[in-house]
């Protein structure tokens, strides 16, 4: 599994021959507009930072909302949850999504606006790679998403949806989160397989493309 960042809630994974996009994005959010083309699109909620299914290349299978898909060794898993913490009745309905292949969970929290309760941590399950929002604002805050982590008890924790230099509004810094861990790591991008996850839990900051 290949891991790369794009900004924001934007990933692109890839699995074997296939690739996925996460939350994609226009040019109007600040961060750099690279043409990538996917297979599949997961959009976690339909605002304009997260649903520009329209800036990827290729005829990829936009996935929305709850449920399952099985294809080709993949199964994609969408998980109901809400964008505040008021029963969406701020900013709506998110999707959370587990993506797991090559025995490794990964879960996309989305915007996720709330700590998640005990009925939707026992349906998220296992988890290997957490892709968590940190900014706060319009998702969970740093002490938010650090509950979280200890809710789910992932292995490789990657923050996502912060303020950065690019990006057009202001979120949190990455360092509100960071600072409450003691080791850190940097990369341009991740790869791994199942075998080099080990025990210990890692936040791992990636650079956007």
């Amino acid at each position: 599994m290949k891991i790369k960042w794009r900004g924001h809630a934007s990933f692109l994974i890839e699995l074997g021959s296939k690739k996925i996009i996460t939350d994609p994005f226009n040019e109007s959010y600040g961060y750099p507009m690279n043409p990538v083309a996917a297979d599949f699109v997961t959009v976690s909620h339909e605002h304009r930072d997260h649903n520009a299914v329209e800036t990827v290349d290729g005829q990829p299978r936009i996935i929305r909302g709850s449920g399952m898909i099985t294809m080709e060794g993949i199964i994609i898993k969408g998980i109901a949850s809400f964008h505040d913490k008021h029963q969406g009745r701020e900013r709506g309905q998110n999707t959370i999504f587990k993506i797991s292949t090559e025995d490794i969970n990964l879960v996309h929290l989305g915007d996720l606006g709330h700590v998640l309760s005990a009925g939707q941590v026992q349906e998220i399950g296992a988890v290997d790679i957490l892709l968590l929002p940190i900014g706060g604002r319009y998702t969970i805050e740093a002490g938010e998403a650090s509950q979280i982590v200890s809710l789910l008890q992932p292995r490789v924790v990657i923050p996502m949806h912060f303020g950065t230099p690019h990006l057009s509004f202001k979120l949190a810094p990455l360092e509100e989160f960071t600072a409450r861990y003691d080791l850190i790591i940097k990369k341009p991008s991740l790869e791994l397989q199942a075998c080099d996850l080990g025990q210990e839990m890692k936040i791992i900051v990636l650079d956007y493309l």
